[in-house]
């Protein structure tokens, strides 16, 4: 354990602390990192304009035209035979060397029952009686719930709600077990598959990772066939979600026709810190119970039922930087008591790390006018060093939904700011945190989630995935919807109460004593 002591933040500077303006100091090496996937599929760039123009030019071939080729192949054997062994190598490349498509075929998100729902005055009321509080950090935690944007559903596990708390291992699987196969469950029954087609199982959750581990747990319920091939991603924060995605996309890479089914969670139960480290309190304000289950598929049998398209993933890591690795670190406190401190360096560590991640993906998604007015911009001030406004490329050109991840409400507000989106873009990540709180990771699909309960998402759509976690990371996701999504047909958690959203957040909600 690290014995570091963070600094103490206060309630003004957790909620009122911004995030560097990222995209006015952009960094050459991420662009050209960017331009580097872009080119890597420069095959099909060069190929596309070829076979154009060697369509258009044989459209305009008469009768007269063919009848003369043959002629001439006919009597020219050798002719004939290198061409269609060229034709045959050029269509094998391709074949061979395109990756294969990725489809999200369903995904669920786990709505706790009504018994496991904590208002503002309920959590303050099991923090008083845990009786483990000072008052002064009682005064703080009130604070910060007032400013945090989390509303009055929100959940929490059976161990945290009862007075005395029972954080125990027991009580943590039994939470595990009810998100997972809640979540679980509710996807198998929307797709008709049965659980012995997946092939392949990814579990991420940050804080608890119990032996047997929790991807054990589900093969174990579901009966799932040995030769399954199981992954569990633990301690990797909030953006384990879309790394989890990532990896389910390698792998379907090379195991064709395969399912990847992917769970995303975070455990409550024995991750309550009950000291009096301010750092490591935040995270009680915000965090909730929660969590998604996400099937992919690389079938092209499943692409007409399938809602999404995966287009990228793009990931950022820096923990190579002492200051981004400490900023969210779990450690005990001087009295031995284990929590998650966050840095007051967080919120400038995670805008490095969402710059340098939009700055890779910008090159993949930015319409070609984005591109060349961005890098025009770029060398003239970093190679020529000349003395212009940078220039901020325009995401909503290339994305018409947006779901970040949902981590605090300083967070949305500053990302809002630096890329100039409107209220209409943060609605499902401000309705989220209000309704369910963080719930780290899995938040992403409650916010898709709320996007399609609205009737919002139509075939051709983009949505942009984005989230921020420990380490320091960031990752982003690009998914192609398929179809217009019905939200008549759609059972989600959203689904009974959508109309009752958006509704007014107040920056500061007073709880009643």
């Amino acid at each position: 354990m690290a014995t570091s002591q963070q600094p103490e933040p206060t309630p003004a500077a957790v909620t009122a602390a911004s995030l560097p303006n990222f995209l006015l100091s952009v960094k050459l090496k991420y662009v050209k990192l960017g331009y580097h996937y872009l080119i890597s599929h420069g095959m099909y760039l060069l190929l596309t304009p070829i076979i154009v123009a060697v369509s258009i030019h044989i459209s305009t071939l008469t009768t007269r035209d063919m009848v003369y080729l043959w002629d001439q192949l006919r009597f020219n054997l050798v002719t004939v035979v290198l061409c269609s062994a060229l034709l045959v190598f050029l269509a094998t490349l391709y074949f061979m060397s395109r990756p294969r498509k990725v489809y999200l075929v369903d995904f669920s998100a786990y709505k706790p029952e009504d018994a496991r729902m904590v208002t503002r005055e309920i959590f303050m009321d099991r923090s008083t009686r845990a009786g483990t509080f000072t008052d002064e950090n009682l005064a703080f935690q009130k604070k910060i719930l007032e400013r945090s944007g989390l509303g009055q559903k929100t959940y929490f596990p059976e161990a945290v709600l009862q007075v005395p708390p029972n954080p125990c291992m027991a009580e943590a699987r039994k939470e595990a077990e009810m998100v997972m196969y809640g979540a679980i469950d509710d996807l198998l029954a929307k797709t008709g598959l049965k659980a012995k087609d997946i092939g392949i199982l990814i579990v991420n959750c940050s804080l608890f990772c119990p032996t047997p581990s929790l991807s054990s747990m589900i093969v174990n319920h579901y009966k799932l066939r040995g030769n399954i091939m199981s992954y569990n991603l633990g301690g990797m924060g909030c953006s384990a979600g879309l790394i989890a995605i990532d990896l389910a996309k390698q792998l379907l890479q090379v195991n064709p026709n395969s399912y990847a089914l992917v769970v995303s969670m975070e455990n409550i139960t024995l991750n309550w810190y009950f000291g009096n480290n301010r750092s490591m309190l935040v995270s009680n304000c915000l965090f909730r119970m929660g969590g998604a289950a996400v099937l992919l598929s690389n079938r092209s049998s499943d692409r007409r039922r399938s809602k999404y398209q995966l287009i990228h993933t793009v990931r950022t890591h820096k923990g190579a930087d002492d200051r981004c690795y400490n900023c969210v670190f779990q450690e005990e406190d001087e009295n031995k008591k284990i929590g998650v401190s966050l840095s007051k360096d967080l919120m400038a560590v995670a805008g490095e790390a969402l710059k340098t991640n939009i700055t890779t993906l910008g090159p993949l998604v930015l319409p070609m006018s984005e591109q060349l007015l961005f890098f025009a911009t770029l060398v003239a001030r970093k190679v020529f060093q000349m003395k212009i406004k940078p220039y901020i490329p325009d995401f909503k050109l290339a994305f018409e939904h947006f779901c970040i991840h949902a981590g605090g409400r300083a967070v949305l507000d500053e990302l809002e700011k630096n890329l100039d989106l409107s209220d209409s873009h943060m609605e499902p990540s401000r309705m989220t945190l209000n309704r369910f709180g963080n719930t780290s990771s899995s938040s992403l699909w409650y916010e898709l989630a709320y996007s399609e309960a609205k009737g919002r998402i139509r075939k051709g759509d983009r949505a942009w995935q984005i989230a921020f976690g420990s380490g320091f990371k960031c990752n982003s996701a690009v998914w192609k919807a398929l179809r217009t999504i019905n939200p008549a047909k759609e059972k989600n958690p959203w689904t009974d109460e959508i109309d009752d959203f958006p509704v007014h957040v107040p920056k500061i909600e007073k709880i009643s004593s």
